[in-house]
């Protein structure tokens, strides 16, 4: 048989548009099923290099009679079918026996295309529909396979579509015909879609390269293309469901254009603010696009592999809601609390097919979604285990990527989630730290995810116990060059620390206040300083990012200071080095009077956990200056123990508060406090306003609360208040309130008894050992 294609292909050589072997050509290429063709293109793959030499030779024709012939017509499509599926489907077939059956020989041999395409009068040529097919194969093979994207060919291809077609006027006209409602079926033109499809979906391809674009700017082609292809989504995100194919694929490949153009293929650099010059307008387009991708037929089309339009929108839509979250600190508050993303995401996330997706959908989860949320969806286990899973699958990969999705992407994904306590305690859970520090050296982002499981007791345990990975940290924190990570060690090397209130503080209180931030809201921040030092407070604040030891200048500035002010925001939660500040404080038992800086954002996870009840003041609710008045206000107001705590009575004019204590922090914690993390047993204390005990017993979990319940049912009183009273002289220098110890006693015995006895284990011998550690004492 492959006897006969050989000779079927000769003749096609002699004579290239004889129908009858074009037409048995057809036939035999029919014949070749997926299980036969990695043998086919084997044995064939002489002769099926010069018939596709023959494709592209047909392309460059001066004449396009070939177009009228029906076997010819037949044979580039069978061709085009062919070359689709050696991209998609010839695992067993090596990549570089598929770049020299899919790419083009000559860069003569394309310019020779493109001048026959200059000469086409009929937008409608059926030359135009075929061609643009086959470029369309060129994009998809690329995008497949990245060490293609660079040959000189298709630098060639990309820079002459960029200069003649993506920069025309044409291309623009077509835009705005796009953006216009109602649309008519009529402006779907083969000319059209070679445009706004074909040159979109193969210039994207050098856009997302590393290469130098010149003449070509991310931010030039934003500002010329954005504002009217936000006008397409508007116009038409309503009507998604009647969308006809043509506007689906318009609007997937143009998506997937300008998205690519905001990054411009860097990974520091963005260029999202030219698409709009309007605020509102973009949050529009942002609710457009959630419209779209929650359309069912749309997510319910996503593809296993990068190969349909459904796919490559949804793809590009979530990869750039999830870098625009990363890089506009209001953005997740806008969608957290404007949009229904979420129910979307959280139904792509756990069906899709397409690990790349489902990866995205995870991470923007995770960005919008406050840690209750998490918690209350119960998916934070699902979020793990797919991040492990492909995380393991790429660190033994010898590429070091899981289907195309390199480590340091995964590992930036997961970046955010390592700020999540559920997500914390999974990754304790299931002992996956290791993984992290066997990663950090060749990653070093696996530095900062390892300081923020850091904050979990269980992780804390395992670190400490891993005297090489100790070892390491020391070294590196008095010999690494590099400050950013010399900070990060010592964050991590600062939550270990056992002894941190052991610190002596010689020093009398040189500050009134420290204003504790996130260097994203420095601006404002910097006007709150001025006033208040305006206003006679000693500030103490942090403006040059501190250098040298940052922890022990951190702490310094806490035990220096009677008050901090929390500047609350998105960025502040999700920082490391603000969670470091802020609990010291908290342990040092300063004043805190927090703040909020961001609007739409409400308190979540340890931020909500440290505040409690405390009122805080609304910078986004008032002006600036009224806000200062009542900042002075609060910060001249007398510190009140909370064992002398009485309701405060808030008028709404004044302030907002936050209140843990009942409906969110409490209602959703384990029903079996022997399943309480220490985050959980933190909860419970703060939300029930037992801030001296929180102090205490910062790293207790449920079971240890549930031990120190035993003591204070079976044990002597008085020995048991002794005891506690030194733990507390030790760990939180101060004495322990009695009223407050009473009514600790009193609420943990109440809750344990909802504990049913048979879910402890081996509960006589548990109560046998208290009643022997009683009579010790």
């Amino acid at each position: 048989m492959a006897h006969k294609f050989d000779e079927l292909i000769s003749t096609l050589l002699n004579a290239p548009l004889d129908s009858d072997v074009q037409n048995e050509i057809t036939i035999h290429l029919q014949e070749q099923t997926d299980d036969l063709f990695p043998t086919f293109v084997s044995q064939s793959i002489s002769s099926l290099l010069n018939l596709e030499q023959w494709a592209w030779e047909l392309f460059a024709r001066e004449s396009h009679s070939w177009t009228k012939q029906i076997s010819c017509v037949g044979l580039l499509e069978k061709l085009i079918s062919i070359n689709h599926t050696l991209i998609f489907n010839g695992k067993n077939i090596d990549v570089d026996v598929k770049s020299s059956l899919i790419l083009p020989k000559t860069t003569d041999l394309i310019e020779r295309i493109f001048n026959e395409i200059e000469q086409i009068k009929n937008p409608n040529d059926l030359y135009l529909s075929l061609l643009s097919r086959y470029f369309d194969n060129l994009s998809y093979f690329v995008h497949e396979h990245t060490q293609f994207v660079t040959l000189p060919i298709m630098v060639h291809l990309y820079q002459h579509i960029g200069q003649h077609y993506i920069l025309s006027d044409q291309y623009k006209t077509y835009l705005t015909e796009l953006g216009q409602k109602p649309i008519s079926q009529s402006i779907f033109t083969a000319q059209q879609l070679f445009y706004i499809k074909t040159c979109s979906f193969l210039f994207r391809m050098y856009v997302c390269s590393k290469l130098e674009k010149l003449p070509f700017r991310g931010d030039d082609l934003l500002q010329r293309y954005g504002e009217d292809y936000i006008q397409i989504i508007l116009a038409h995100s309503s009507s998604v469901a009647s969308w006809s194919c043509e506007l689906l694929t318009c609007i997937a490949h143009l998506n997937d254009f300008l998205c690519a153009c905001c990054w411009w293929g860097k990974d520091d650099e963005i260029y999202i603010e030219y698409m709009t010059s309007s605020q509102q307008q973009f949050y529009d387009y942002i609710q457009g696009l959630n419209v779209v991708i929650s359309e069912k037929r749309i997510h319910e089309s996503i593809s296993t592999q990068w190969s349909n339009d459904e796919t490559i929108l949804i793809d590009s839509t979530l990869i750039f809601l999830l870098g625009a979250l990363k890089q506009l600190k209001d953005l997740s508050c806008f969608i957290r609390t404007e949009t229904m993303l979420s129910n979307t995401m959280l139904v792509i996330a756990q069906k899709s097919y397409y690990d790349r997706i489902s990866l995205c959908a995870y991470g923007i989860l995770a960005e919008i979604l406050s840690d209750e949320q998490l918690k209350e969806l119960q998916i934070t286990a699902n979020i793990s285990e797919f991040f492990f899973r492909i995380l393991k699958y790429a660190w033994n990969d010898p590429t070091q990527r899981c289907k195309r999705i390199p480590i340091s992407e995964l590992l930036n994904g997961f970046l955010t989630l390592s700020k999540n306590d559920a997500i914390q305690q999974k990754t304790a859970d299931s002992n996956n730290i290791q993984l992290f520090v066997d990663m950090c050296d060749q990653y070093p982002v696996a530095y900062n995810i390892i300081w923020a499981l850091s904050f979990n007791e269980d992780i804390k345990a395992r670190l400490l116990s891993n005297r090489s990975f100790m070892d390491k940290l020391g070294f590196l924190k008095e010999n690494t060059k590099n400050d950013k990570m010399r900070n990060t060690i010592s964050g991590i090397l600062w939550n270990l620390s056992s002894k941190r209130l052991d610190r002596s503080i010689s020093e009398t209180p040189m500050f009134d206040i420290m204003i504790s931030y996130s260097h994203k809201d420095e601006v404002i921040c910097k006007q709150i300083y001025e006033e208040l030092v305006k206003a006679g407070f000693r500030v103490w604040i942090d403006f040059d990012q501190m250098h040298g030891n940052i922890m022990d200048a951190m702490a310094q500035a806490i035990e220096r200071s009677h008050m901090i002010v929390i500047c609350m925001s998105e960025q502040y939660r999700r920082s490391n080095y603000c969670r470091a500040e802020a609990h010291y404080a908290f342990q040092r038992e300063l004043k805190i009077v927090p703040i909020l800086l961001q609007e739409h954002y409400e308190p979540d996870g340890w931020l909500l956990f440290l505040i409690g009840q405390l009122l805080y003041v609304d910078f986004t609710k008032y002006e600036f200056s009224r806000a200062i008045e009542l900042l002075i206000k609060e910060l001249k107001a007398p510190v009140i123990k909370e064992t002398q705590a009485v309701p405060v009575q808030v008028t709404t004019n004044d302030r907002n508060y936050v209140d843990s204590s009942t409906s969110t922090s409490l209602t959703s914690l384990p029903d079996n406090i022997m399943d309480w993390n220490s985050n959980d047993v933190q909860r419970w204390l703060v939300g029930l306003n037992l801030k001296q005990m929180a102090r205490l017993l910062f790293d207790f979990d449920g079971p240890s609360l549930n031990s120190l319940n035993e003591l204070l049912v079976h044990c002597n009183p008085q020995q048991i208040l002794d005891l506690l009273q030194d733990d507390s002289q030790r760990r939180i220098h101060e004495s322990i309130s009695l009223l407050e110890v009473a009514r600790f006693r009193t609420l943990l015995s109440e809750r344990t008894q909802a504990t049913p006895v048979t879910q402890l284990t081996n509960v006589d011998n548990y109560k046998l050992s208290f009643f022997n550690y009683c009579e010790l004492m």
